[in-house]
């Protein structure tokens, strides 16, 4: 996740582990209880390999993954939203709404009522009010009486409108997938009763070693085999256990990578005056607010023509990326060409041990930003590969396997339903 300080340390309090038994049990709604469907859903479980690139997948790296697809459903791709980061666009897969509509619009972020978001900020990580502007699936689940577990994922540690996962973990990057793994095996062996319905599985080192070495790396395509050994382990227990055909696996991911040659930095101290801003989020994106009486400084610096990025104001963000109309979104928006990043200053870089040579964040229409998308079980098709598709449509797709009706979303059903077989549309 994201500069890789960050992503060590990302969500973030050490080893310390949730399940329903070691912390407060959720708040449920009050008519859940009764209100258990009576016939349980297929169990589905929604896997994250954190800034696996769709074509990651052609380098013949992952034998599980191809095997999942092969016997499946396989989409080209799967278009993150804007911006194409971490945070944003886990939010974005568990409610369908983009990051404007979500209220994650960005890793890094600035409320007035509520301070500064960070990854490394567990305090604000925690903070439900930052997330409750949508409802991710597993509240949507509780509500309706399902049960549910999230081995890691963005929001699954704080309480939203009242409700946490039934079994969850605070996130330790340092916990070994086999580990992850076993954990979702365990929650599979609980009694039908017990059972979670919804399950959420997260692995970050794809991510990790784009970043730190760059797409086409060897690192890299070693954190591609270590998760496919993870899945090959997953595989290998739900056969164990007779559940492999009687389960629906979702393995996607949040987003994709692209290269960043060191010298490709673009730095604002020698654009504006940063004293005059406060400089909300660097990167492939960055977020600038005014301080008070610098609004025209900063735009005549940064509203025009610039060789490689692009400032707008939040109101003139082309409305095909569905972004600036978020209170959280900065009154500046400035994003890099694919390939560059924006920093605040040489001196920044002096704090990273190692030069980034991957990130992400970039134009989601951008090929490098394309993620994996592929299906696998009894309620989807075979042997199918579909066109690309936004990542908003997940979301519905996965209320109607549970069998929930959707919160509001910007996401359709429609796009999606040809990937299920016919008698589960």
């Amino acid at each position: 996740m994201k500069t890789l300080l960050r992503l060590v340390t990302a969500f973030f309090v050490g080893l310390t582990a949730g399940c329903a038994t070691q912390t407060p049990a959720p708040v449920r709604h009050p008519m859940a209880a009764g209100h258990m469907p009576a016939t349980r859903p297929t169990p589905l479980l929604l896997i994250s390999l954190d800034g696996f690139r769709a074509d990651y997948l052609r380098r013949g790296l992952s034998p599980t993954l191809q095997m999942l697809a092969d016997g499946g459903v396989r989409a080209r791709a799967m278009k993150p939203s804007f911006p194409s980061l971490t945070f944003p666009n886990h939010y974005t897969l568990v409610t369908g709404k983009y990051p404007d509509d979500n209220g994650i619009v960005n890793n890094d972020m600035f409320d007035p009522k509520l301070g500064s978001f960070r990854l490394n900020l567990s305090k604000a990580v925690d903070d439900g009010r930052w997330w409750d502007e949508a409802e991710p699936i597993w509240v949507d689940a509780d509500r309706h009486g399902l049960r549910t577990a999230t081995m890691f994922w963005p929001g699954s540690e704080a309480k939203i409108h009242g409700y946490r996962p039934d079994h969850w973990y605070r996130y330790n990057g340092a916990m070994p997938y086999d580990q992850r793994v076993d954990q979702i095996l365990r929650w599979l062996d609980l009694p039908p009763t017990q059972r979670p319905q919804f399950m959420t599985l997260y692995f970050q080192r794809v991510d990790t070693a784009g970043h730190y070495y760059g797409p086409d790396s060897p690192e890299t395509d070693q954190a591609i085999r270590d998760a496919d050994a993870a899945l090959a382990r997953l595989v290998a227990g739900l056969k164990k256990r007779g559940l492999f055909e009687h389960i629906n696996l979702i393995v996607l991911a949040d987003h994709g990578m692209a290269y960043i040659a060191p010298d490709h930095r673009i730095y604002l101290d020698e654009l504006i005056n940063t004293a005059h801003a406060r400089v909300v989020s660097t990167g492939a994106i960055a977020g600038l607010i005014p301080a008070p009486g610098h609004t025209r400084e900063l735009d005549t610096a940064l509203l025009t023509p610039h060789p490689h990025m692009t400032c707008w104001k939040k109101s003139q963000i082309p409305a095909r990326l569905h972004y600036g109309h978020n209170p959280r979104v900065p009154p500046l928006v400035c994003a890099a060409k694919v390939g560059w990043l924006i920093v605040s200053s040489r001196s920044s870089l002096q704090h990273n041990k190692k030069p980034l040579l991957g990130e992400h964040g970039f134009d989601n229409a951008a090929p490098q930003m394309r993620a994996l998308f592929l299906a696998h079980g009894p309620s989807f098709r075979k042997h199918l590969v579909v066109p690309e598709f936004p990542n908003v449509d997940v979301y519905p797709l996965m209320t109607h396997l549970l069998g929930i009706p959707p919160q509001p979303n910007d996401g359709h059903f429609s796009a999606v339903k040809d990937m299920l077989r016919p008698v589960d549309r």
